[in-house]
């Protein structure tokens, strides 16, 4: 899963360092009849990619895991250096759809996973032992600080692959795309 944050931060290096736009540079480099060409279309059209509100930011990251696909695309703003993060798209193609509503439930569930580990996730240790020992010690993303999300489901005849995680792996690369957006760092 961390490859994901290494690959998708990387190309948004490589892109503006080419002149490209972020999405259009590796639409242009992946197969076009591909399911993470498909995703990423999918995603960046339903996020009106590069069409942010003033004052917003956009990055996406796309990753393939346990056989499906998912791209996303973050939407932020900074406050006074703080990090605000507004809308998160996600699209997915997990092959043959069984159940519309596990599918979206997952997808979310990942967001608030991934969003949690990026902005606080933290273990630490103190004389050979973990300190945290609960979610009294250990911050996960609030209510009042999770983000709209939006599931996409792309349709597909291929077998239904996993869903458990692959909302997860994408999310850190697309925030830190979004980050890197916002201030060129």
């Amino acid at each position: 899963s961390q490859n994901a944050f290494f690959v998708e931060s990387f190309v948004d290096e490589v892109a503006p360092a080419m002149g490209e736009d972020p999405c259009a540079f590796r639409l242009d480099r992946l197969p076009a009849d591909s399911r993470q060409a498909a995703a990423l279309r999918r995603a960046a059209d339903e996020a009106d990619w590069g069409k942010a509100p003033e004052g917003r930011f956009q990055g996406l990251a796309v990753h393939e895991s346990f056989g499906s696909v998912v791209a996303e695309v973050v939407e932020i703003s900074m406050s006074s250096g703080k990090l605000r993060v507004h809308r998160v798209i996600c699209a997915v193609d997990c092959g043959t759809v069984v159940n519309p509503d596990v599918v979206r439930m997952q997808l979310e569930s990942a967001v608030v996973f991934a969003l949690s580990a990026a902005l606080y996730g933290e273990i630490t240790l103190r004389e050979a032992a973990v300190e945290q020992g609960n979610f009294d010690d250990y911050p996960v993303l609030r209510m009042n600080e999770c983000p709209q999300i939006e599931v996409h489901m792309l349709a597909s005849d291929a077998p239904p692959s996993g869903i458990g995680e692959p909302g997860t792996p994408p999310l850190a690369a697309a925030l830190a795309n979004a980050l890197f957006a916002a201030t060129g760092q």
